[in-house]
Parts: C-alpha cells; sequence; structure tokens
C-alpha cells in the first residue's frame, strides 16, 4: 500500500544520519583514546598481564547488559512521552530500578570473587575493584537513555569520550605508578563513578506514573534479554579463550576481539541515533523500509571500510602498536585474524540493527532468538577450539545464520504490511459523484491560492476567469494553467500523465483513508502520522493551550464555516483507485478545520485517481520517486511560467460557440482560508 506519510520519511533519514554523525564523532575519538589505552595497557603488562586485565574489564562488559537494558528502556519511553512531566516520572521510576539492579550485582560479585577468580585465573583484588564500577554503570545507563530518548546525541557522545578518556588516562597514570593490572582495574572502576556524576538529569517535578508495572516489566525483559544475548556473544569468545589457551595466546585474541569492539561501537552510534528517532515516530513512518536501509547502509559502509583497512595493513604495524610480543606464526597471520573478526563483527552488527529496529516500536521475539545463539556460541567454542582461526571462523558462520534467521522473516513481513492495505480502510469505496476535468481541478486550486503573493502582477486581471470560470473556453484554461505553474509547477507536473479527475464524497467514516499533505509545520505536529483523524485530534488538543499564528489560522477558518453560507474552495486530493489511502494536496487547513468544526458537508471534493500514482513523490517518497522528482525539476529550469502567462494575457480573448458554463461565484471568505506556504 501506497503511504503518502512516507513524505516524512526524508526528514527521519535525516535526523538519523545527523545522530549517527555525532555519535560517530564521539565515538572515533572514544575509540581513539580506548586504542590508546589498550597499546599502553599492552606495551607495560605485556602479553599476560594484558590477557588479565583485558578479560576483568570483560567481566563490567558482561554486566553492562544490565547497562544498556536501561538505556535502552529510558530512552524509548522517553521518546514516547510529550510532556516534562512525563519524562521525569518514567527516568525517576527506572532510576530507582537500576540501582537497586546496580546494588545487587555489585554485591554478587563481592559474594562470589572466589569462584570468578578462580575461573579466570586472576587474583580476588582485581574482582573487588570491577565490583565499585559495576555498582555505578548500571544506573550509569538510566543517565544515559535520558540523554538519548531526548535526542541529546552530543551530550551522550560527550559522555562516551569521558568514560575512555577517564580509562586511558587514570590507567597510564597508574600504570607509571607501577601498580600494574590492579591500577589499570581500578581506573576503569572510576571512569564509570566520574561518567555517572557529570550527567544529573534536569528533572520537573511531577505527580504522573504514565508507565505502568506490567509494561515496566515487558519492557525490562525485553531488553534484558537482548543485552545479555549480545553481551555473550560480545564477550564469551574473550573469556572462553582465557579459560582454554595459554596466556600467551589469550593476549593475542585480545587484539584481535578488539577490532570486532571497535567495528560494533561505530555501529552501536547509528543503532543509538536511530533508536529514539523511530521509537517517536507513527505506525506508518516505522513500516518504511527507508530508515531501515539508512541504518543499515551506515553500518555496512562503516564495517567494510574498517575491514579493507585491516586487510591491507602490515603485520609490523601491530607490532609497533602493541609490543614485540604480539607477533603471530603460521600462514595466516595478524592481519588475516583481524580482518576475518570484522567480517564476522558486521555480520553481527548487521543482525542488531534490525532487532532493535523492532525493539524501538514493540516487543520483538528476535531477542530471544538472539539469546538462543548466544547460547549456540558458547557450546560451539566449547568444542571447536583447536586455533585462534577455528573461534573466529566458528562465530562467524553462526552469525551468518543468525542474520538469515533475523533479516528474511522481518523482510518478508516489512514488504508484505507495505503492499497490504490498512485494516480501517480496507474494502471501502470512494463515492464517485461524476466525472470532472484537470481544468475545473486546476481552477479549484487557484481560487484558494489567488491572494499568494506571487501572483500580484496578474492577480486583478486574471481574478474574473478564477472565481468566475467559463471551463470550456481553452484560452481560459490556458491561462489558469500558466498561472497555477507560476508557483506550483513542480507539484503539479509530479502528477502522472494519465491522472483522471472525479467529484467525490467523503463522510467521517472516510477519514481513515485520508493523509495531509507533509509540509511546513505540519510535518512538526503530525510527528510521522499524517492520518487525518490523528493531525486534527492533535491540533485540537494543540489550541487548548497554544495561541500560535497556526492556532489561529485554524480557528479563523472554523468561525468562517460556522456560517452555513460559506462556500470555501475545493479540497484536492489524489490516490490510486477508489480503495487505497488519499493525499491532500490541496486544503489541508480548510478540511482540518472542517474536521474539528464539524462542517465537513460545507466541502467539495475533487481527486486525483491515477493507477502510476506511486511513482509521485507527494504520494509515496522514496529514493526512486525522488530521483523522479529531481529530474523533473531539472527540465523545468528551462521552462519560463511567467513568460507563457504574460503572453496568453496578451492574447485576445475569443468567443467559444458551444454553450458557456459558468461556476458559482465563491464567496470573499475564501480570501480568509488562503493557506498556501510560501
Amino acid at each position: 500500500m501506497a503511504h503518502a506519510v512516507s513524505a516524512q520519511s526524508g526528514s527521519l533519514r535525516a535526523r538519523i544520519v545527523a545522530g549517527s554523525a555525532v555519535l560517530l564523532s564521539g565515538s572515533t575519538l572514544a575509540t581513539v583514546l580506548s586504542l590508546l589505552y589498550n597499546i599502553v595497557t599492552a606495551r607495560f603488562l605485556g602479553p599476560q598481564g594484558y590477557g588479565q586485565a583485558t578479560v576483568i574489564y570483560t567481566v563490567l562488559t558482561l554486566v553492562s547488559a544490565l547497562t544498556l537494558s536501561y538505556q535502552i528502556i529510558v530512552a524509548k519511553l522517553i521518546a514516547q512521552q510529550v510532556t516534562d512531566e512525563a519524562r521525569s516520572a518514567v527516568y525517576r521510576k527506572l532510576n530507582r530500578e537500576a540501582w537497586v539492579c546496580g546494588g545487587v550485582v555489585g554485591f554478587s560479585l563481592l559474594l562470589f570473587q572466589s569462584q570468578i577468580a578462580d575461573y579466570l585465573q586472576v587474583s580476588k583484588t582485581l574482582v573487588d575493584l570491577i565490583a565499585i564500577g559495576a555498582a555505578f554503570y548500571v544506573p550509569l545507563g538510566s543517565r544515559r537513555g535520558f540523554i538519548q530518548g531526548a535526542c541529546g546525541f552530543r551530550g551522550l557522545a560527550l559522555n562516551l569520550v569521558l568514560e575512555a578518556g577517564v580509562r586511558f588516562v587514570g590507567s597510564y597514570a597508574m600504570l607509571l605508578l607501577g601498580t600494574g593490572v590492579p591500577g589499570v582495574i581500578a581506573a576503569n572502576s572510576a571512569a564509570s563513578v566520574i561518567s555517572w556524576l557529570v550527567i544529573p538529569p534536569k528533572l520537573v517535578p511531577s505527580s504522573v506514573d504514565p508507565l505502568g508495572f506490567s509494561q515496566s516489566m515487558m519492557e525490562m525483559l525485553q531488553a534484558l534479554v537482548f543485552f545479555s544475548g549480545q553481551m555473550i556473544i560480545n564477550n564469551c569468545d574473550m573469556v572462553l579463550v582465557k579459560h582454554f589457551f595459554l596466556p600467551t595466546a589469550a593476549g593475542l585474541y585480545a587484539a584481535v576481539a578488539l577490532v570486532g569492539r571497535v567495528i560494533y561501537t561505530f555501529s552501536s552510534a547509528v543503532v543509538n541515533s536511530m533508536f529514539p528517532v523511530v521509537a517517536g515516530t507513527g505506525k506508518d513512518e516505522r513500516r518504511s523500509l527507508s530508515l531501515m536501509a539508512t541504518s543499515f547502509g551506515l553500518v555496512f559502509g562503516i564495517g567494510a571500510v574498517m575491514v579493507l583497512a585491516l586487510l591491507v595493513l602490515p603485520a609490523s604495524l601491530w607490532q609497533l602498536f602493541f609490543g614485540a610480543g604480539f607477533v603471530l606464526p603460521g600462514q595466516h597471520g595478524l592481519p588475516y585474524l583481524l580482518a576475518l573478526k570484522g567480517v564476522a563483527s558486521i555480520i553481527y552488527s548487521l543482525c542488531v540493527v534490525i532487532i532493535t529496529y523492532e525493539m524501538s516500536y514493540r516487543i520483538a521475539n528476535t531477542s530471544w532468538v538472539q539469546l538462543a545463539f548466544s547460547a549456540a556460541v558458547i557450546a560451539a567454542l566449547c568444542r571447536f577450539h583447536s586455533s585462534l582461526e577455528e573461534v573466529i571462523l566458528v562465530q562467524l558462520v553462526l552469525m551468518s545464520v543468525l542474520m538469515i534467521v533475523v533479516g528474511v522473516p522481518f523482510l518478508r513481513s516489512a514488504l508484505r504490511k507495505d503492499n497490504e492495505p490498512d485494516e480501517a480502510t480496507a474494502g471501502r469505496v470512494l463515492r464517485i459523484v461524476r466525472e470532472t476535468s484537470e481544468d475545473e481541478a486546476i481552477s479549484e486550486f487557484l481560487k484558494a491560492d489567488l491572494e499568494h503573493r506571487c501572483y500580484e502582477g496578474f492577480r486583478d486581471s486574471l481574478r474574473p476567469i478564477v472565481m468566475r470560470p467559463n471551463l470550456s473556453d481553452a484560452q481560459e484554461n490556458a491561462r489558469r494553467r500558466a498561472l497555477l505553474f507560476l508557483r506550483h509547477l513542480a507539484l503539479w507536473q509530479e502528477l502522472p500523465s494519465d491522472t483522471k479527475w472525479y467529484e467525490i464524497t467523503l463522510t467521517d467514516a472516510d477519514l481513515t483513508k485520508v493523509r495531509v499533505f507533509p509540509r511546513a509545520q505540519w510535518r512538526g505536529i503530525a510527528r510521522g502520522t499524517f492520518d487525518l483523524p490523528v493531525v486534527a485530534d492533535r491540533i485540537r488538543t494543540r489550541q487548548k493551550t497554544a495561541v500560535d499564528p497556526f492556532s489561529r489560522k485554524i480557528a479563523s477558518i472554523c468561525n468562517c464555516l460556522v456560517e452555513e453560507e460559506c462556500r470555501p474552495a475545493s479540497i484536492l486530493l489524489i490516490g490510486i483507485d477508489e480503495k487505497e489511502p488519499l493525499t491532500i494536496i490541496d486544503g489541508n487547513h480548510r478540511f482540518v478545520a472542517a474536521v474539528l468544526s464539524g462542517r465537513m458537508h460545507q466541502l467539495r471534493f475533487l481527486c486525483g485517481l491515477s493507477p502510476k500514482m506511486r511513482s509521485c513523490c507527494w504520494y509515496k517518497t522514496n529514493l526512486r520517486t525522488l530521483a523522479r522528482y529531481a529530474a523533473n525539476l531539472l527540465a523545468q529550469c528551462f521552462q519560463n511560467p511567467e513568460a507563457e502567462l504574460a503572453q496568453l494575457c496578451t492574447e485576445p480573448a475569443t468567443v467559444p460557440t458551444a454553450e458557456v458554463v459558468v461556476m458559482p461565484a465563491v464567496p470573499v471568505q475564501d480570501q480568509m482560508i488562503e493557506e498556501r506556504a510560501s
């Protein structure tokens, strides 16, 4: 089904790209700091000590399943709230839960320190130190989620950079003081505490509770399942390699695993910008594949560039960075393993894009699928770990299978929904009064538009043929067409050439089939859902609190329509056929005002129908229709509507031999409801 609301997709894609750019900038700087951290710790500690520091930090990374769970829940629910009071209430409730979880995690690490230390072959002191950081790391997620949900991508990026900076500077300082691995882990815990301290959210007093207990628990369960699977997939390989391999080999693999984390960090920047944007949009926009394609393409492009760079960089470069001990003998050296790990990370990152896209607007079963695959990764690595190469190949194969399992159903569902009619509009047929002409549609368009300043040079002389048109006069029709093209050439020539025009009737039951034209201030009001009933309801709510020019214009039209003799210019709509949804191309204000005042019976509707209407960007916006629009704009550069109109106006009028058809006069009230945005 064609969605008129898809015209908003370009704006949403721009927000995703802009947010991704900000977060990518922050992630790049944070990654550079993280790389410096790894280089410094590797050179100071050597493969064995570096392996210990990395595996203990992996414990904190596993704990971040809770951190990211609270971040994504808070971000989603904050994006869905419309008032500061509701946002504050959501944050307070979830932040309290985050502190309880953080305390439980920290206490559990202290309680089982002996067992954890024995399994990882590290000292108990390291477990004690990381427990402190873990207690603060969970509520840090709720604070970051508040910023992310409000689309404060710059603040989120700065906080990520701060955490990486404290890790690097603190670890370097502790190593210079000779504290070794314990000093590095202490710096990691300090990074969690400081990152939490510097981003207190700005809250307002609130007595509302927009978040029910069942909703909170369902969202928490979904996020916990998702991030548990994610943390296991991203980190279980490091833990198992540390357990099964010698310390030197584990240290080498820690350097290889670093590449996967870097790629995933960059892809997370795209996901984090996509998530609140999609969560805050309406149903129709989420069903568009364009938002998914934007995020998918960004993640794939970033990963592909990094993998190609890894293939061409010489092995000596890694020895220069990490130290002489980081040499891998054999046919497949370190660059090969790094690139192989990079490919596996790209595939998994693309899986995450699909899963989080679904999570942004519903409870997604794909989280459980990912959790099942995380268990499969552990089982497979326990069985197949004869070499570091085999460890990576196991992950590559399983991630490819996961991509098929989550990607194919999503694509099939999205394509099916895009071609199915809405339940609310299925089976409903337009009531056609009569077939009319394009000339009459142009005439009605001009009646509401004539007062615009671009018509000043022709308004007085051509007002009679606009307000009292003779549709059987070919010369009049040509003049009206040229007059319309002064302002709306690009709009009108996008309509398919085989468009046929009809006068139709619409009732309240038909409103679910109608979408407002997504332009100017309508985008801010619609917030991604351009269905006319939804937009009208939001304007009704807005009028109760806002006294802005837009609200005053709607109120003025409502007052005009109260007078029964008021007959505004016709509303113009476009569609595919009698069953498909319709988009308003002229008359947004008049139509909404009539709905709000209960005066739809005073409106007259003209509708242009064409089987090719999906190719029109005003009806359905995608890359193909936008490319067609761009080509038409280029062709229109060589047209001069003003010169054509001036020439037509100098030609003498002709008297038609056919019977003259005079349309009824339009009252002067139409001048009050001129609505076209400049």
